[in-house]
């Protein structure tokens, strides 16, 4: 199909006045994004931001900036994908704006990191991810393939992302299937990421009943160690391991769920003071009694305004 659609392109001369035919797959796709009309083009404040990081990185430029490494700045990637993440649970548009430049202002600084030190440039991180995002499209971009729902589209990513393992394989570079999954992630994410794959694999229970089996199994070893010794500290994350699959077998994103539940604590926390201090109190000088009874009273509360 895309064959017929590029030779027609070429009858009406339009091919050349991209550039002329295009082989490789993502050249091709972007040929065919290129006529339409709205389609982004120049991108000048981008080219932007990457000529001032390289400023900055320069003999006479930022003296911090020309300081840092991968590692020295890692760290930065995660806080500033956090803030960025606390803007859209807030619905906060113009923060989010903002963190978001933060996020690509890391991305930009670590390409310039690695093109000093002759690893790879921007560019090739531009490429790579067109490479990506073009194969696993074939639904979009290729021909013969398609996908009419979300379902449809996870399973032409699993099949494309095990050709890509095969292929790697093949090509000599063995790795775990469970090296894609960072372990700088949040606990509660990799676990979710780790089951998630080892059950593509079919390592998997049958059903949730039989998940929340294995974590009752868990509990009991749990119970049956010291209170606080490494035996402990061993079983209550298999717990958790085991309460992270009743989420994923349920489609619930356990990272998620335990922010809200955060959330919802820190409010019914700050109900919980506003309360006492009305009566000029704090919470360390009331009793347990109090306690519960303020936590009653805000939970009503926050039900009351949802």
């Amino acid at each position: 199909m895309a064959e017929g659609i590029l030779r027609a392109l070429e009858e009406r001369g339009l091919v050349a006045a991209l550039g002329g035919r295009h082989d490789e797959p993502r050249e091709l796709a972007d040929a065919q994004t290129l006529l339409r009309s709205n389609a982004p083009r120049d991108q000048r404040e981008l080219e932007q931001a990457v000529r001032t990081i390289w400023r900055l990185r320069q003999d006479d430029g930022c003296p911090w900036d020309r300081e840092q490494t991968h590692a020295s700045i890692a760290k930065n990637m995660i806080e500033e994908a956090y803030e960025a993440v606390d803007a859209i649970e807030a619905g906060d548009a113009a923060h989010l704006r903002e963190e978001l430049g933060d996020v690509l202002m890391q991305v930009l600084l670590h390409a310039q990191i690695a093109e000093d030190a002759g690893e790879f440039t921007f560019a090739d991180v531009c490429r790579d991810l067109d490479d990506k995002l073009v194969r696993r499209h074939p639904h979009v971009f290729g021909s013969g393939v398609a996908a009419h729902d979300s379902a449809e589209v996870l399973d032409i990513w699993s099949k494309v992302k095990l050709d890509e393992r095969r292929d790697a394989e093949q090509s000599g570079s063995t790795s775990s299937l469970l090296d894609a999954v960072p372990r700088a992630l949040p606990a509660l994410m990799q676990a979710q990421k780790i089951s998630k794959k080892a059950a593509n694999c079919g390592f998997d229970w049958e059903t949730t009943a039989d998940v929340w089996a294995k974590v009752d199994e868990e509990r009991a070893e749990f119970a049956a160690e010291e209170a606080g010794s490494e035996g402990a500290l061993e079983e209550f994350g298999d717990v958790l391991f085991s309460v992270v699959n009743v989420a994923r077998k349920e489609h619930i994103d356990a990272e998620t769920a335990l922010r809200r539940s955060c959330e919802k604590f820190r409010e019914r926390w700050a109900a919980m003071e506003e309360a006492a201090a009305e009566k000029n109190q704090s919470l360390a000088d009331v009793s347990r009694e109090e306690l519960e009874q303020l936590w009653v009273e805000a939970k009503r509360a926050g039900r009351s305004d949802s």
